[in-house]
């Protein structure tokens, strides 16, 4: 187990020194309102990974929580879990902003999105575009932000029966906003 764990710190190590890896995230909160109904306050904790592989592309994962509502239930607001694989392509380059787009796709799982006798979880797939922007404020920190999501999602309960519900669209609304800081290694 020693040599597995110091065979993973070194492999880090080595990457970080070449400096292509970046650790970070994103958070979001935002609150809404549906007709009379209650506001809902929703929330995102998103902490990234990525690795650049050149100067205009790169590879990384989100994997997060937070507490939010599916496409189809509206009015309420569940706790979730994500993981968000993506593609980066960095298309505007200077030296104080980046101009990019993620492409990739994600799973998320609200648990027990319906209360009572038909209480059940949802599960969410999608595939898009979320345009973003990093601003270099030293060349190891970025602050970073998304804005929007452009494709495709597809939500689901989790029961016998239950019939996918999809969206195709731009999407460039409040809950849709992310802020981050990026450490470049």
């Amino acid at each position: 187990m020693k040599k597995v764990l110091m065979t993973l710190a070194v492999a880090f190590v080595a990457v970080a020194a070449n400096a292509q890896v970046y650790v970070g995230g994103n958070v979001g909160i935002a609150s809404s309102k549906i007709g009379n109904g209650d506001n809902v306050t929703t929330y995102k904790v998103l902490p990234e990974v990525g690795y650049n592989i050149n100067k205009d592309w790169a590879v990384g994962t989100t994997l997060g929580w937070g507490k939010g509502t599916p496409v189809k239930i509206e009015g309420e607001s569940h706790n979730y879990f994500t993981v968000q694989p993506y593609a980066r392509y960095t298309f505007v380059h200077s030296k104080y902003v980046n101009v990019f787009v993620d492409g990739g796709f994600g799973y998320t799982h609200y648990n027990h999105a319906h209360q009572g006798p038909l209480a059940a979880s949802i599960n969410e797939w999608e595939a898009g575009l979320r345009p973003g922007l990093a601003v270099n404020l030293s060349p190891k920190v970025s602050f970073v932000t998304h804005i929007g999501f452009v494709g495709w999602k597809s939500v689901k309960a989790d029961v016998s029966g239950a019939k996918a519900n999809n969206v195709w669209g731009a999407s460039l609304n409040g809950n849709d906003i992310t802020f981050g800081v990026y450490y470049n290694f």
